[in-house]
């Protein structure tokens, strides 16, 4: 274990050490520092880093709370096609309407990081479990359940904080992850690392996916010392480990020096944005494409995937008001498609699907949430009304100053007509379970609901063709699960049963990040610190699944 390179910087959320995470947003976000620490981390208690949403009380108790829904009876929808309709206070409804300096360096090839090329470990061990312990691991399978393919422990010195994990991002039959100063490509197979690719400083961002021809751009810092600012973006190989183009990304006003910085890829466009500032990069060759963008508003966070979304600020002359606002914007170019404005003290604080666009949108002083969906032109299709249900969507990311990180949950999907939420696990007894609720996008009425698999809790991951793609969480005497429910509900239907026996260490995973691909299941922990060198070296970071 590294003593830190710089000054004694505190816990990933503005609290000693890893385990003192508040939920629910990263610092300043809509719902402010909540009190830590939580109990059982993993899948049987609520996720460090994930949301905890606002019920009653607000904010919630330590140990966890959930989101409920606003109700009331829906007012018209007056104003232009950029009308809102949201609730407010106890029922109320509200409707409003709303109506180049680019100092960057040139693309250059990199001169900086590169692979250490293939670097196979022992077959099914990723980094120091075996061949034997993995088949000690299957030892206890029985009939119909997947086999523990590989798991992989930590070989990373780390401060003494520890450090986050980034992805698990899959590019073919290799699955990357990031960590500290290191990417690194893994065997999908068997967990044999096949690169490792060092960074002259600490990894800082990454999106939460690739390009389709297995591209990333990740940011790290620009020195080792307190001052270092995260403004070194880097393309990378996500196959092969090599990189390409090098950008620095330039700082824009005071904010800007103390904003951390999210990335967003769309297609063949990367974007960088901090507070109020955004700029954005052809993948493919690193040509700045579009920074600053015409009129009051500027970003301060994208989505991306099918369509680059927009989560804007716009001065307004008075520091007691808030207005955002959202845009599709043209990935090349950063022309605005359509524009959705807000009403007043209203933010957006997540982004569920960008295609069809489902938004979380909140009002923290008064301590108010609401979900809504859009049209593709950017107007009104929907409020989503959740009922008397709570809701738990679990949104990771890691630390952000001054910033925000649209992507990233799990526990919501969304096809062409319907947006998928898991509520918040019930207990009865010493038993946990929760249900999938399915909403109508074009009304945003309820259409149907699914429970879990008896006294276990399931999440929604993304769509996997027309089905909702679920994670079944394991229990003390039972293996998770992959599985699907399909578009008209019922029960799921399982595609991996992962082994009883090796339950008690695929709970252990700290805010679990979850990637299913072709076949195989990865599981990989959030975070990673121990208390000394002995224990980060046995701290188990990765596990995969598959037939």
């Amino acid at each position: 274990m590294q003593p830190l390179p710089y000054a004694q910087q505190p816990g990933p959320y503005g609290q000693p050490g890893p385990y003192t995470q508040p939920g629910p947003y990263a610092q300043p976000g809509p719902y402010g520092q909540q009190p830590g620490p939580y109990p059982q981390p993993g899948p049987y208690g609520p996720h460090p880093t994930q949301p905890q949403y606002p019920g009653a009380p607000f904010p919630p108790p330590p140990g966890g709370g959930s989101r409920t829904f606003f109700r009331g009876k829906p007012a018209a929808i007056i104003g232009a096609a950029l009308a809102a309709v949201l609730v407010i206070g106890g029922g109320a409804w509200l409707a409003l309407g709303g109506g180049e300096d680019d100092p960057r360096p040139d693309a250059k090839r990199s001169g900086g990081p590169q692979p250490t090329g293939s670097e196979p470990v022992d077959q099914g061990g990723g980094n120091g479990t075996g061949r034997k312990e993995v088949d000690d691991l299957n030892a206890g399978r029985k009939d119909g359940e997947s086999k523990v393919l590989w798991l992989a422990k930590n070989d990373v010195d780390l401060p003494r904080n520890g450090a986050t994990v980034y992805g698990p991002w899959f590019a073919g039959d290799i699955v990357v992850k990031g960590m500290y100063k290191e990417l690194a490509g893994y065997s999908a197979d068997d967990g044999g690392k096949k690169w490792s690719l060092p960074l002259p400083a600490e990894l800082c961002a990454a999106p939460v996916r690739g390009t389709d021809d297995g591209k990333i751009v990740i940011a790290y810092k620009d020195g080792t010392g307190g001052k270092a600012d995260c403004t070194r973006l880097q393309l990378v190989d996500l196959r092969t480990g090599k990189t390409g183009w090098q950008k620095t990304i330039t700082k824009k006003g005071a904010f800007d020096l103390l904003s951390s910085v999210t990335l967003a890829i769309s297609g063949n466009t990367v974007t960088a944005a901090r507070t109020g500032n955004g700029e954005a990069f052809r993948i493919s060759d690193g040509a700045p494409l579009f920074g600053k963008l015409p009129g009051n508003c500027q970003p301060q966070a994208f989505a991306g995937g099918p369509k680059l979304i927009a989560a804007e600020t716009c001065r307004t002359g008075d520091y007691g008001k808030t207005q955002e606002q959202l845009q599709e914007l043209d990935p090349a170019t950063g022309k605005a498609r359509w524009t959705y404005k807000l009403p007043v003290d209203w933010q957006v604080d997540k982004v569920y699907s960008v295609s069809p666009l489902v938004v979380s949108l909140s009002q923290p002083d008064r301590k108010k949430w609401s979900v809504i969906a859009l049209n593709a032109n950017g107007t009104l299709r929907s409020q989503i009304d959740g009922g008397t249900d709570r809701y738990r969507p679990r949104c990771g990311g890691g630390f952000v100053v001054f910033g925000e990180i649209l992507e990233g949950c799990v526990g919501v999907a969304a096809d062409a007509d319907t947006f998928y939420m898991a509520t918040e696990p019930r207990t009865g007894g010493a038993a946990r379970t929760n249900s999938v609720v399915a909403f109508d996008l074009d009304t945003g009425k309820r259409k149907w609901r699914a429970d879990a698999p008896a006294e276990q809790t399931m999440i929604p991951l993304r769509m996997e063709g027309p089905n909702v793609l679920l994670y079944v969480e394991p229990k003390y005497d039972a293996g998770g699960a992959v599985a699907t429910l399909a578009p008209t509900g019922g029960k799921p239907t399982v595609l991996l049963r992962n082994p009883a026996s090796t339950s008690s260490i695929e709970r252990t995973f700290w805010d679990p990040r979850l990637a299913y691909h072709d076949g195989r299941f990865v599981i990989t922990s959030g975070r990673v610190s121990a208390s000394n060198d002995e224990e980060e070296k046995e701290t188990k970071t990765m596990m995969a699944f598959g037939q």
